[in-house]
């Protein structure tokens, strides 16, 4: 590995400590790989990797993670109750008014919106 002076040590570490695994997952996968016995295995001839079986198994299974908190409640609230309550007072407003107008007599039954002839 080139020298990297602007690095501190700990950093440095820590990328020789991920060059190692990922050289040791690559020979794992090439072992595996080139394996002319793998089909008795009964993997179906494939390279099994677990971080992909539990990433697969996390996602099927993630509505068993949500956790609820701020951000989310909010959210819900202004992306789906404030609208909803909005609209359900606009139409309930506006049905109110235009009932009081047509049993006061106000509105001609020709002239109504929604007739039965």
């Amino acid at each position: 590995m080139a020298e990297q002076y602007d690095l501190a040590a700990k950093d440095i570490e820590r990328l020789k400590a991920n060059a190692k695994r990922r050289l040791e997952l690559r020979n794992e996968f090439l072992k595996q790989q080139s394996d002319p016995f793998r089909h008795a295995s009964g993997e179906g001839g494939h390279v099994f990797d677990p971080a992909i079986q539990r990433f697969g198994a996390m996602r099927l299974s993630s509505f068993e993670h949500f956790k609820a908190n701020a951000k989310n409640v909010r959210t819900g609230l202004f992306c789906v109750v404030i609208p909803l309550a909005a609209t359900m007072y606009i139409f309930k407003t506006q049905r109110e008014r235009d009932e009081e107008k047509y049993r006061t007599g106000q509105v001609a039954y020709k002239d109504r919106r929604f007739k039965f002839i």
